[in-house]
């Protein structure tokens, strides 16, 4: 069984349409989707529709909360002025031109899908917002995973895909709550969480769209990259009236030049 995960489409039609043909090249039998449908992309409605029309299980992605609830729903900081700006220049836009169906559709999106001892979420199984940033310390990466009783945790949110393998092992916890501080050891089964980067706004720099295939017979996982028509979204985005530099830094695959003092950001709600 080959299964296709992808995320973090934010409104590219191009790089969907290009993902969907390839994964029917590979064969691919099952798709999951991990949200983040909308925003900063020129064709919102279209990329819904076609999830939709494909009946793909899909996750509710930070940027498909926000336009059901608001802009900054969970009230989590830009990384800097500049970013918080154009993050709401680009929600005005996609909230005023998402139809009704669309929204009511992002609205009942569930947090995670479970498929056996796999797990699908956006951000982390607790929150969409939640960066799993590769460096994550172990402990707290493991616990991410564990938590939803799953061995292979598939994610996305950071738009840079990798895969990073929890080694099975013995694991020491000093207890600060009891008297003396004793330490607890317990044994640590091997596990991995699998970002899938994104299709419509990679930010590994290259402008080509990611996703992951998942061989369940082999246990493989298969990181694709897909070229597209960029160009194409890049104009789309400024014909649209959607500020320049998202089309900069789609073409250039990158971020721009800003990031959180703490990238890990996790969402205190």
């Amino acid at each position: 069984m080959k299964i296709a995960v992808l995320s973090c489409i934010h409104g590219n039609f191009e790089a969907l349409n290009a993902v969907l043909r390839d994964l029917d090249q590979q064969g691919a039998e099952e798709i999951y989707c991990l949200g983040d449908l909308v925003g900063y992309g020129p064709h919102p409605n279209a990329v819904v529709e076609m999830i939709r029309s494909l009946d793909i299980p899909t996750c509710q992605g930070c940027w498909d909360e926000d336009i059901v609830e608001g802009l900054n729903a969970c009230e989590c900081s830009y990384p800097s002025l500049l970013a918080e700006a154009r993050g709401k220049q680009a929600h005005e836009w996609t909230n005023a031109r998402i139809h009704e169906e669309v929204r009511d559709y992002l609205a009942q999106l569930p947090l995670t899908l479970k498929r056996d001892d796999l797990c699908f979420a956006h951000g982390s199984p607790q929150n969409q917002h939640e960066y799993l940033m590769p460096e994550m310390n172990a402990f707290a990466a493991l616990e991410r995973v564990l938590a939803v009783d799953a061995r292979i945790l598939f994610c996305g949110h950071t738009h840079v895909p990798y895969v990073r393998t929890l080694e099975a092992g013995t694991m020491t916890v000093r207890l600060h709550h009891t008297p003396d501080q004793r330490e607890q050891a317990f044994t640590t089964p091997l596990r991995r969480i699998v970002n899938v980067g994104s299709v419509g706004e990679p930010r590994h720099g290259r402008p080509n769209a990611t996703y992951v295939i998942y061989d369940t017979d082999g246990d493989q996982i298969t990181l694709r990259e897909v070229a597209y028509d960029y160009e194409k979204t890049c104009a789309a985005i400024i014909d649209q009236g959607l500020p320049p530099i998202f089309a900069w830094r789609l073409a250039q695959g990158l971020e721009f030049a800003e990031r959180a003092d703490d990238p890990s950001h996790v969402c205190e709600r």
